[in-house]
């Protein structure tokens, strides 16, 4: 194999269109540009969201609300993955330690989904009516 045997796959390059050449090569004269109007012509360009004069939904919509990008993360939780962890007190950061929960997660609630059969200490989470009832039914502890 030489430098100079190299070739691109077969499909790969595609050939450029010349446009203007003449009836035959089916992009002469307007050269797929339409007949008349803006976007016919050299120099024929909007800015974005302009809407011909129209005043634009980008300004005709009022502007409201505030999104806060730093607002507490809330994740959702089953009885029956809490169910599978080794630990038996269940905090924030421990469901944090054992990678249960990404890191930027603040608060973590659980909703009753699947069994739970083991006596659990559980502080500083949120728990579903029937979540609280599977718990202390098993005989766990929530502060």
């Amino acid at each position: 194999m030489y430098l100079n045997s190299i070739k691109p796959a077969s499909g790969s390059k595609k050939k450029k269109i010349r446009v203007g050449r003449g009836i035959g090569s089916g992009s002469g004269k307007t050269c797929g540009r339409g007949h008349k109007g803006q976007n016919s012509r050299a120099g024929g360009f909007h800015k974005v969201g302009f809407e011909g004069g129209q005043m634009p939904i980008q300004r005709r919509l009022p502007k409201r609300g505030f999104t806060n990008i730093h607002r507490h993360k809330c994740l959702q939780l089953r009885t029956s993955e809490i169910d599978k962890l080794d630990e038996i007190e269940i905090t924030v950061p421990n469901l944090k330690k054992y990678n249960f929960i990404s890191r930027k997660v603040t608060k973590v609630r659980v909703y009753k989904s699947g069994p739970c059969t083991k006596q659990l200490n559980i502080r500083n989470i949120v728990l579903s009516k029937g979540a609280k009832e599977l718990i202390e039914l098993a005989g766990g502890k929530i502060n």
